[in-house]
């Protein structure tokens, strides 16, 4: 049984809470927050304890920590914790900075640190389903990616000028599955943005539409389009295409229905947004963390795709800015 401590009682931290209570072999010990009522929330749902971080880095019962707090703060939190010997789940990203990040990653190789990162997007059944297709070769080899993501609406203004921008926040995700699907690191990125939906959003100095291209060294391509309106509902896409067919996974509906009538045909509305359309793949992330630990392997999603990501999101804002494409160091290498 690994013995989990959440940091953190927000959005996100009630999801893993969640995670943790529906995955065999886990076990929600604590939960740290400095709002009382947040905590208390989760600590009656869950029957866990409430404690401070102090109190959880000391706790002889806490075999793991799952960091859910403010960003600037996840870092600090991954050092402190591997040097206890304590195991680490991260919402991503580490950082912001791509610096800090890689002063990180330093401190957890020096105390062989067991750390996983937060891509939730690759235990999604659908995705799993799809990856696997392309492992299995049943489209041959890779040529081109295509990856839709758009949010219903943009995240509140005040969120906005903390959040690194809609590239390290939101298009993150779309880069770390791009590396996975690719199965090669990208050599160059371009991208365009603009402000379509609300201006509001300019004035904070970030974007809500986005395209972005990315090439290998072998010449594959993957295509993201990002938006922060969606009037539909979550949109969550992915074609990928190769030299003997295609495989793709479809949006999920609320309902798996569809109605007929004089005015033509009718599906049930999409899900609404991340904590319901990724359930699943929470729960799975979750899952993979505990066995990895369990049986002493490899985690599924580590601090160095982190930095990949945030890497990419750094040269696509480079690119959208200048209008010109961006190289990348490490392109010859492997995607994990």
């Amino acid at each position: 049984m690994t013995r989990f401590a959440v940091l953190g009682a927000g959005r996100i931290g009630q999801v893993h809470a969640r995670a943790i209570a529906s995955v065999e072999g886990a076990s929600l010990v604590a939960i740290a927050d400095p709002v009382a009522e947040a905590a208390q929330g989760v600590a009656m749902k869950y029957g866990c304890d409430i404690r401070t971080i102090d109190t959880i880095e000391a706790s002889d019962d806490v075999d793991a920590v799952v960091i859910c707090t403010p960003t600037d703060t996840h870092a600090d939190l991954i050092e402190r914790f591997c040097r206890m010997g304590k195991a680490v789940f991260c919402e991503k990203p580490v950082d912001l900075d791509a610096g800090r990040v890689r002063d990180c990653l330093r401190v957890v190789d020096e105390t062989g640190g067991r750390v996983m990162l937060g891509f939730n997007r690759r235990f999604d059944p659908d995705f799993v389903a799809l990856k696997a297709a392309i492992d299995a070769g049943r489209i041959g080899k890779v040529e081109m990616v295509t990856i839709i993501s758009r949010d219903p609406s943009a995240p509140p203004a005040e969120y906005i000028p903390r959040s690194g921008g809609i590239f390290r926040d939101m298009t993150i995700h779309d880069f770390d599955m791009a590396r996975w699907l690719l199965g090669e690191e990208v050599e160059t990125v371009m991208a365009q943005a603009s402000v379509l939906t609300d201006a509001k959003i300019a004035e904070l100095g970030d974007y809500d539409s986005v395209n972005v291209i990315l090439r290998t060294a072998s010449g594959k391509q993957a295509i993201i389009t990002n938006s922060r309106r969606a009037t539909y509902g979550y949109d969550q896409r992915i074609e990928v295409l190769g030299e003997t067919g295609m495989v793709n996974a479809k949006n999920q509906h609320s309902a798996n229905i569809q109605i007929a009538d004089a005015q033509g045909f009718h599906d049930a509305p999409l899900l609404d947004f991340f904590m319901t359309r990724y359930i699943a793949a929470y729960a799975a992330e979750i899952a993979g963390f505990v066995a990895a630990l369990r049986d002493g392997t490899p985690m599924p999603t580590t601090t160095l795709d982190g930095l990949r990501a945030l890497e990419l999101a750094d040269a696509a804002l480079e690119s959208a800015k200048s209008g010109q494409a961006v190289l990348m160091v490490n392109a010859k290498q492997k995607a994990a």
